[in-house]
């Protein structure tokens, strides 16, 4: 395994995108997703890019990478078509060392970004080490028809009782086996179905009292 897998928070922190085009509108969206600042750099953008600069939600630089636009950034991804400008970027992030991602130049790069889906607060994620990002995709792809929005609503079901759980006074032991035993319940697939009395029955089975969709502030919306 050549990469360490984490999850970094960069909610308010800048990203620099060097590039326009599709690649770029890809992992700018991303981005975005994870609540970044992001500034793209390229004398023209894409559809979906100059869409979200024409809302505000990116600043874009209308010109070609100069030295020292990478000051601040936290990450850096250069997407261009240009092997001479990506490498470029690539050397001044390792001089100022910004972790880098430079587009099909993986022996170049920091860290490279992995096929993603997301399910509410589910992450799922593939990565073949740069090898091949078409089999990412096709993997991706697979689960995607497999995890259905149904495992967003059960993750956030789940989340709901753990946290009203560690606000009671019981052991962790004690919430360890019931946070586990809802778990291993295909929650998924009876949101899907919408069998919300059976769930609240699970739910006071057991964790008693007070647990149902309702008094954990789950919505129909919620729970579809």
């Amino acid at each position: 395994m050549r990469y360490f897998p984490v999850n970094l928070d960069i909610r308010g922190k800048l990203a620099v995108i060097v590039g326009g085009g599709a690649v770029a509108a890809r992992k700018c969206l991303t981005l975005l997703a994870a609540d970044a600042r992001v500034t793209v750099i390229a004398p023209a953008l894409a559809v979906p890019l100059r869409e979200l600069a024409e809302k505000g939600k990116v600043t874009h630089l209308p010109r070609k990478f100069a030295p020292g636009d990478l000051a601040g950034a936290f990450l850096v991804f250069a997407a261009t078509d240009s092997r001479t400008v990506n490498r470029t970027v690539a050397q001044e992030a390792r001089e100022h060392g910004i972790p880098a991602d430079i587009a099909d130049a993986p022996e170049l790069s920091a860290f490279t970004s992995p096929a993603v889906l997301t399910r509410g607060e589910l992450l799922l994620t593939v990565s073949t080490g740069g090898a091949s990002p078409a089999l990412a995709r096709k993997i991706r792809a697979e689960l995607e028809m497999r995890y259905g929005p149904e495992y967003g609503a059960a993750l956030k079901l789940l989340g709901k009782v753990r946290e009203k759980l560690l606000t009671g006074n019981a052991s962790s032991q004690y919430n360890k086996r019931i946070l586990t035993s809802l778990a291993e319940l295909d929650l998924p697939a009876l949101l899907q179905s919408g069998s919300t009395a059976e769930i609240d029955h699970l739910l006071l089975d057991l964790c008693g009292p007070g647990f149902s969709l309702a008094e954990l502030g789950m919505g129909e919306k919620d729970s579809q």
